[in-house]
């Protein structure tokens, strides 16, 4: 059992030095997030999904990102406050990172190396066409609001395309199956 994932540097949004190490051994639903991008109110249902579940060792952990159409251009403070104000979202944010390309965030590097495929990325990437934008390749992020859910021994083991909701049936019940493990 690797627990890697939780000795990677990340920067809280406040930018504070930490690592994921206080969330080892609760499951966790890592998501790449924008404040300016279509799947933006994505934000609510996911802090939904956190005070749902967070009583059971569930935590949703939110890392802005600026990689998909500049979607999010604003400094973590900007970010923290978007959140907040708008969609009250109380779930750990972190600093902003890098996702994909070349100076991904060794964070991500770990997920997307040890996750490789997306669940039903290929309607993302027929959206994307649709919008006249080209997807990056596999086995990179796709686009915003990409989520990665990890069980409670620090391991990826469903990776869910952008446009999968919160409320999802598929996303759900993958969290409640990693729930019910000890």
């Amino acid at each position: 059992m690797s627990n890697q994932l939780y000795e990677i540097p990340v920067k809280k949004i406040d930018g504070t030095d930490a690592t994921l190490k206080e969330h080892q051994g609760e499951v966790l639903l890592v998501v790449n997030v924008a404040s300016q991008c279509g799947l933006t109110p994505q934000y609510e249902g996911l802090e939904k999904l956190h005070e749902k579940y967070r009583g059971r060792k569930f935590a949703v952990l939110g890392f802005p990102a600026n990689d998909f159409g500049a979607q999010e251009p604003g400094s973590n403070e900007e970010i923290q406050s978007f959140c907040s104000t708008k969609y009250n979202v109380q779930f750990p944010l972190y600093g902003k990172i890098p996702v994909t390309g070349a100076d991904k965030h060794p964070l991500y590097k770990h997920l997307i190396t040890t996750q490789p495929e997306t669940e039903d990325r290929e309607g993302m990437e027929n959206m994307l066409r649709g919008y006249k934008m080209e997807p990056t390749a596999k086995p990179e992020v796709v686009w915003n609001f990409e989520k990665f859910l990890i069980n409670r021994s620090g391991q990826v083991v469903r990776r869910f395309a952008p446009d999968t909701a919160p409320d999802a049936t598929k996303l759900v019940e993958a969290i409640e199956a990693e729930l019910a493990k000890p």
